[in-house]
């Protein structure tokens, strides 16, 4: 592929930036009235750079993408200089800023699922950017498509060009995108969160592929993340933003060294990927406080750490409730003997889960990793007994599970309960919040009025929800709010079991710690033992006790935290771990 692009690979050393943007405003004007989504924004990135813009859900970091791209809203306004290459983007017209997007400034979304036309096949929408930007005929696109697939490490590319989006995986999809971004060999790149969908391994490949293009093409790349391990290690300068404002901006090494703005520093101490390598028995998780003046309105950011409980007025079960236990030291709550689960395709009978067997103590935290279509969501599924077994055992306090029908079932399920990953999507939205915990009683027959009542009440309060919470409804609440509700719901039955399927996946820095601090809290309070499902290991590692690792259906290593992270015996494992973002610098090459 060398003789494709032709730019070389030297940034641009000369003091005039690629982009500044001054004084940038935007505002949105609907039917609940005005809202200013960014506030006097300064930013610049040189060609060769790459800067990273780094907030929270609603900080304005996609705004500002959009700006730049002049794709806002009907209803947004805005103000302010967005310079580019000598021109005044801000004002241009619809028409101008046609020759200019996908050209010089291209975009990668977050979702490509959603940003690829699902009736199109992939090489006919990288065509099109082709023969649109570059004038080429059919036939000379087609093959500059081929090409781009190839240099984006798409397999078989002459063959993969008439698939369609469906047909890809996640990190395929994703690389098409990257394809369609680069095909016209922009100067600036933006990349808004590329790589949030995707697996540890994938997301690694994507970000060391945008990285090599960015030498090999000299572009300017605007990295959109709230992933502080992606930005350690990738990024050139900061900028962090909050409520539209930027706080704080400096290089990569001096912001993580030493952060000047309080709400930098309570980013980086809550975030896992900030250098945190702890574990819930040794410190909970910083989090973030943040105050708001009542007459200035000003805001203000402070650090507050949990203290961890007393181990002698401690309520966790279990011989050692320090978390460095295993199963066999402990009464076993769970046990899974040789569980197989398929699903019926097309192509035959698909093996989802092959022959995996494991324990869980009681009071015990068991960590499940692996990427997607490893099998954990199905795993999961037959622990919960929410769909069929082909064979094998799951003995909970020594019944057997696997056979029982949905009546004999019930009496267990209030035992076993789940968090599940979607906060939005878990809850009914036609439901009040008292509702949603007063259905999930009634079900299992608690039949006093007064008495769920007051379990609701005590609930709601124990996860840390305003007192008025049960009368609103799924909407209105954040995302981190929906999640303890999700958590008071799977807890007002007081199970013993508690499987967590990726519960802080969606939710931002500051939020996951708070979740996680929660449901460490629980466990102690209640005695409840977790399977805690995800990909990120981070997160694994500070919550997990033991550490059981997925691929392609089969349990192919488990031990404590501490040992799967310091010494991964199965080379996919340690592949995981190796991908995990700001553990290692940059390669020179995808």
């Amino acid at each position: 592929m060398a003789g494709l692009f032709n730019h070389t690979a030297l940034p641009d050393t000369g003091t005039e930036p690629l982009l500044e943007i001054r004084g940038l405003n935007v505002h949105f004007r609907g039917s609940q009235g005005h809202f200013q989504a960014v506030r006097q924004l300064d930013l610049a990135i040189a060609q060769g750079e790459t800067v990273a813009l780094v907030g929270e859900s609603g900080c304005g970091k996609s705004t500002t993408a959009l700006a730049i791209m002049q794709l806002l809203a009907p209803g947004a306004s805005l103000e302010g200089d967005i310079h580019f290459a000598g021109r005044n983007l801000a004002t241009l017209s619809q028409r101008q800023m046609r020759k200019v997007r996908g050209r010089e400034i291209s975009m990668i979304f977050q979702e490509p699922m959603t940003s690829l036309n699902p009736v199109h096949t992939i090489g006919r929408q990288i065509m099109e950017v082709l023969r649109l930007h570059e004038g080429l005929s059919r036939q000379a696109a087609r093959a500059r498509a081929i090409e781009l697939l190839d240099l984006v490490r798409i397999p078989e590319p002459q063959r993969r060009l008439d698939d369609y989006p469906h047909n890809l995986s996640g990190g395929q999809r994703q690389r098409v995108m990257i394809a369609m971004a680069v095909a016209c060999q922009p100067r600036l790149l933006i990349a808004d969160e590329p790589t949030t969908a995707l697996d540890v391994t994938i997301q690694a490949q994507v970000l060391a592929l945008l990285d090599r293009l960015r030498r090999e093409l000299s572009m300017g790349m605007l990295l959109i993340t709230h992933d502080l391990g992606v930005v350690s290690q990738w990024a050139d300068r900061v900028a962090v933003m909050y409520d539209g404002e930027k706080v704080e901006e400096a290089g990569t090494g001096t912001l993580f060294r030493s952060p000047s703005h309080p709400y930098t520093r309570g980013l980086i101490g809550a975030s896992l990927h900030g250098g945190t390598s702890g574990h819930y028995s040794e410190s909970r998780l910083p989090e973030i406080l943040t105050e708001t003046d009542p007459v200035s309105g000003a805001k203000s950011f402070k650090l507050h750490t949990p203290a961890l409980p007393d181990k002698d007025a401690s309520h966790a079960a279990g011989p050692d409730a320090s978390g460095s236990a295993t199963a066999g030291m402990r009464p076993v709550l769970l046990d899974v003997e040789n569980l197989v689960c398929t699903y019926a395709t097309p192509q035959g009978p698909y093996v989802a889960v092959d022959n995996a067997s494991f324990q869980i103590g009681v009071g015990e935290s068991l960590g499940l990793v692996g990427e997607s279509g490893s099998g954990k969501s199905t795993l999961s599924k037959a622990v919960m007994r929410l769909l069929a077994v082909t064979s094998g055992r799951i003995a909970y306090a020594g019944t057997d599970l696997a056979p029982l029908r949905e009546k004999a079932l019930k009496p267990w399920r209030r035992r076993i309960q789940m968090v599940f990953q979607d906060p939005y999507a878990s809850l009914n939205p036609r439901r009040s919040v008292f509702d949603i915990l007063d259905t999930v009683l009634r079900v299992h027959n608690v039949s006093d009025k007064a008495e769920r009542a007051r379990r609701i009440s005590a609930m709601l309060d124990r996860v840390g929800l305003p007192a008025n919470a049960g009368r609103r409804y799924p909407n209105e609440f954040s995302g981190g709010q929906r999640q303890r509700i999700g958590i008071a719901r799977a807890l007002i039955l007081k199970p013993e079991l508690v499987v967590c399927d990726e519960p802080v996946s969606a939710l931002d820095v500051s939020i996951q710690a708070q979740i996680l601090n929660l449901l460490v809290e629980l466990k102690e309070e209640f005695g409840l033992s977790y399977l805690f499902i995800s990909h990120d290991l981070a997160v694994v590692r500070y919550i997990a006790d033991r550490v059981m690792v997925m691929n392609q259906g089969r349990i192919i290593e488990s031990g404590s935290h501490e040992e799967i992270w310091q010494a991964p015996r199965h080379p996919y494992t340690r592949s995981l771990i190796d991908a995990v973002p700001g553990k290692r610098q940059p390669a020179s090459e995808a």
